[in-house]
This record gives C-alpha cells, sequence and structure tokens, in this order.
C-alpha cells in the first residue's frame, strides 16, 4: 500500500513519512511539501492513503482532499493538525481521522487500522440521512423516502443545498425550471410543488424539518445527518466517502460539485452575511456552528 503525506512544513512531512513507513500495511510512503506537487504526483502513481495537514498556505487539507478524491476516489484520507480543537469539532463525533502534531507512532498506527476497517463511520442519532454524494436520496428511520413528484424532491434537494440559509420562491423556481418565465401559472405550478413536498414530510413524521417566512423558505439542517455538511466541517469519514460526484441528477448542484475543488470558505456568522447568497456559497451558518 502507498501513502502520500502533504505538509508545507519539510521536517514535519519527512518525519511523518518516516513513522509510516514503520506500519507494517504501508509499502511506500512519500512526502511532499506542496499541495500541487502532490497533486501532479498523484494523477501518475496512485495511492491508497493520505496524510495531510489541515492548516497549509494556498490550498488546505480539505480542499486538496476533495481534489485527490477525484483523481483516487477510493484513497482513505488522514488529516494532520497541531491545533487540538480541530480533533474535536463539527457534530462532536468520533475524531477518528484526525491526528495532532507531532504524529506519534500508536496513534498513527490506530487511525490507519480505522481509516482502512470497512465498518468505520460515524455515529449520529438524527432520523433523517441525508445521501447527496453521487445520486440524491432522503432516509428516515432507514428507509428511503418516496416522492410522488420528482419536482418536490428535487426541491427538498435544493433547500438542504442551501444547508439552513433561506431562500426566495423566485430564486428556487429558476434553480428547478432554469429558462421558463415565473409566470402565474407556474407561480401555481411551484404552489403544487411546495404542497407535494410539504404532505411527503408528513408522512414520513418530519414535517417540521421545512420552515417557511415571508415568501421563503428554508430547511432546519440541524435536524439531517448529511454527508455533505459533515464533509464541509472537515470531518474525515465523509471526506472519504466523497468520491467526485454530487447530487448528479440535478444540473444547479454542479455549482456546489465545483465548489468541494475550492478552497473551503471560513466560517462566519450569517448575520455578517448578505442576505441573497448564490446556490454553490457554502459557508456555516451560524446554526450549525
Amino acid at each position: 500500500m502507498r501513502a502520500i503525506c502533504v505538509d508545507d512544513e519539510p521536517l514535519s512531512v519527512a518525519y511523518t513519512a518516516q513513522q509510516c513507513r514503520q506500519l507494517p500495511q504501508i509499502d511506500q510512503a512519500d512526502a511532499f511539501s506542496s499541495a500541487q506537487e502532490a497533486l501532479d504526483d498523484l494523477r501518475n502513481h496512485p495511492a491508497d492513503l493520505a496524510l495531510l495537514d489541515i492548516d497549509m498556505p494556498g490550498m488546505d487539507g480539505i480542499t486538496l482532499a476533495a481534489k485527490m478524491k477525484k483523481i483516487c476516489p477510493d484513497m482513505k484520507i488522514l488529516f494532520l493538525t497541531a491545533y487540538r480543537e480541530y480533533a474535536f469539532d463539527a457534530y462532536e463525533v468520533h475524531p477518528s481521522g484526525y491526528l495532532l502534531k507531532p504524529v506519534l507512532q500508536e496513534k498513527l498506527a490506530g487511525e490507519v487500522a480505522y481509516a482502512l476497517s470497512e465498518h468505520a463511520g460515524p455515529v449520529c442519532e438524527s432520523r433523517i440521512k441525508v445521501q447527496t454524494f453521487g445520486g440524491f436520496d432522503v432516509f428516515v428511520d432507514e428507509q428511503k423516502m418516496i416522492f410522488k413528484r420528482s419536482k418536490a424532491k428535487e426541491l427538498l434537494a435544493y433547500l438542504i443545498n442551501r444547508r439552513g440559509y433561506s431562500v426566495r420562491r423566485a430564486t428556487v423556481f429558476a434553480a428547478l425550471w432554469e429558462d421558463v418565465p415565473y409566470d402565474r401559472p407556474m407561480q401555481k405550478q411551484m404552489d403544487v410543488i411546495i404542497q407535494s413536498l410539504k404532505q411527503t414530510l408528513q408522512e414520513y413524521g418530519i414535517e417540521h424539518i421545512l420552515k417557511g417566512q415571508g415568501g421563503e423558505m428554508w430547511i432546519d439542517a440541524n435536524e439531517l445527518d448529511c454527508d455533505f455538511y459533515r464533509f464541509i466541517h472537515g470531518e474525515p469519514q465523509a471526506v472519504n466517502e466523497y468520491c467526485g460526484e454530487y447530487m448528479s441528477d440535478y444540473a444547479w448542484a454542479s455549482l456546489t460539485e465545483a465548489s468541494l475543488d475550492q478552497k473551503q470558505e471560513t466560517r462566519v456568522n450569517k448575520q455578517d452575511r448578505s442576505p441573497e447568497l448564490c446556490v454553490s456559497d457554502y459557508s456555516t451558518p451560524s446554526n450549525l456552528k
């Protein structure tokens, strides 16, 4: 098995690679102090495991991980950090996948074994599991939701993509119907789709996740166990699940898919942002921090 280590500190990345070479699972471990050099090498020499510094200039570890997963979808990712808070961030899930620098041999061996195990995955208490990587589906109590109207399902997908930000009806319509004019007949059609979604959510007992006020609507993102949300929080399991496709059935989702390959934005409070955000904007709302 080949591992690659990426850290902008040459001494640190050399030490990490040396630690990797001592593990029985790893036959080869190469060190890179440049994220771009690591990417260029990966295109010609596939790897099974990557150990990435979470905080690097130019391209952070999460962004680099997304780019690497495009090249080697099955590659496992471990993050390195000098900051203890990273290892206990997000939803307070099992912090596996984060290693504090300098890397200790015992910790490294445990994290590599966990990352390579088939059963590795986060434990979440939410009844509602959302799959966005690849196609889009929602499961309630492990039962796949069935929608009477495909546009109602797409509406839910669009709102989940917004991650708790409110959006105007006209903006939603433009995404779902693209170049179709938002005239009175289509406004009525939009009403039908919204009502269909509400009925489906009610049938599964989760109508409370859909919110609306003053001509705007949004999803209560805190109620969802969503792979995309976990990815942008830097959860290693979610990063490892991403294989380069996001809500592949919907054209508007390509904007977010492209953003998964770009530098993650610094978290900011919702009140500091403009109220009208683009579909692909996925900085974390304050209620998800």
